[in-house]
């Protein structure tokens, strides 16, 4: 029984996410991440929920613009164009998280060997 090998201890996957989610990398991968996404969905709920709000308090958006359209219909209308705007931000700043990831990937991968 002497004579026989070592074996190495099987790598367990959790082990792993515990040391890669604690490396710099992937902090300020996961920092880059909330300053991006915290603002924007602070910015978007408040901007959605500015409508019913200024609609059932103050009368200015029941103004008419043009024939039958007023105010609040174009600040409405004016949401699809935040979620766009939003969503185009987003994809922006996901592209640069993905460069991250692939930076921490292969620093993983160098690792294992």
């Amino acid at each position: 029984m002497a004579n026989q090998p070592q074996q190495a201890e099987p790598r367990s996957p959790s082990r792993d996410w515990e040391r890669i989610a604690n490396t710099p990398e992937f902090k300020e991968m996961m920092s880059r991440k909330k300053r991006f996404i915290i603002p924007a969905t602070v910015i978007f709920a408040v901007y959605y929920f500015a409508l019913p709000i200024l609609t059932g308090y103050f009368d200015f958006l029941n103004t008419r613009v043009a024939g039958a359209l007023n105010w609040a219909y174009l600040f409405a209308l004016s949401q699809f164009f935040m979620a766009w705007i939003i969503a185009i931000l987003y994809v922006r700043n996901a592209n640069k998280t993905d460069r991250l990831v692939e930076k921490i990937v292969a620093k993983e991968k160098g690792n294992e060997r």
